[in-house]
This record gives C-alpha cells, structure tokens and sequence, in this order.
C-alpha cells in the first residue's frame, strides 16, 4: 500500500525554503506516530533537511528510500532512481512523506492519505498540488487545537 501524509495550511501551503512553515506539536506526533518503524519514500531534498535534524541519531524509520533522477549514493537510505517503476511494482508498505515533487508524482498511486489541514495561514513558498480529493473517500477525522487529523482512502469502485 502507497500511502501519504503531509499538512497543509489553509492555502495549500506545506513549506519555506525546505523547512515546515509552522511549529505544531501536536502535528509533530501525529507524523511520528504514523511513521515511525515505517519504510518512507522522500524526495533527495527532504532528505537533506531530515538529515540536519538527525545529525548524530540514525531516523526513525524502518527503511528510508530517497527518489532521484540523478546519481546519488545515500549512507543510511536506499537510492530511487526509478521512481515510477518503484511505486508500481513495491510489495511493501510505503509512506510518502515529501517533498511537493515527490507527492506530485506519487499521488496517481496513493491508496491512502493522511492529511493534517491546519486551520490558519502561513508564509511561505512550497505548495501541495492541488487534485481531486473526490477520488478518495474520508474515513477518520479529527479536530484538535485548530488542526484537523484526517485520513482519506482512494474509492477503487
């Protein structure tokens, strides 16, 4: 199963120069909590940003694959030069977690997503592409300190 998990402001916003835009903790164990002991697919710049707050600790994953169409080598994650091929052909469980290209590029396969709306403005540059939310069916939500903790799963039929 191919499964995504961002939050995203009242415009759609999701980051600033590659870092979040906003501070919630609540929001921060949300994300940890559906990721941990997880294998997660990253774009190489979400990567380098995850890697800055895990500078002398390995991530909390259980397995990090980094999607680039460029030749890299990653010391502790497994390199996705394919990205397409990967999503169609994995057998195993992936949560995507960033950034805008790779959820662009990943939500044509996404089963399920997990969704933080967060119910403000921010400032920022970075975007989550708009699509239909109308192929997907909500299952969970939750409101909590003006976040909303949704999860929505692709209607097949």
């Amino acid at each position: 199963m191919i499964s995504m998990i961002w939050a995203m402001d009242e415009n759609w916003l999701i980051g600033k120069d590659n870092l979040l835009p906003w501070h919630y903790p609540k929001d921060l164990a949300y994300f940890k909590s559906h990721t941990k002991e997880c294998a997660v697919l990253m774009g190489d710049m979400t990567y380098q940003s995850l890697k800055s707050y895990y500078v002398k600790k390995p991530m909390p994953f259980k397995k990090v694959y980094v999607a680039n169409i460029n030749d890299a080598s990653y010391p502790d994650a497994t390199h996705v030069k394919d990205l397409f091929t990967f999503l169609k052909e994995t057998s195993e469980d992936v949560m995507v977690i960033g950034g805008k290209t790779i959820y662009q590029l990943a939500l044509p396969y996404a089963d399920r997503l997990y969704i933080t709306y967060i119910l403000k403005t921010h400032e920022g540059n970075v975007y989550f592409p708009r699509f239909n939310l109308g192929a997907f069916r909500l299952l969970t939500y939750q409101i909590e300190d003006g976040l909303i903790f949704s999860v929505y799963e692709r209607i097949t039929s």
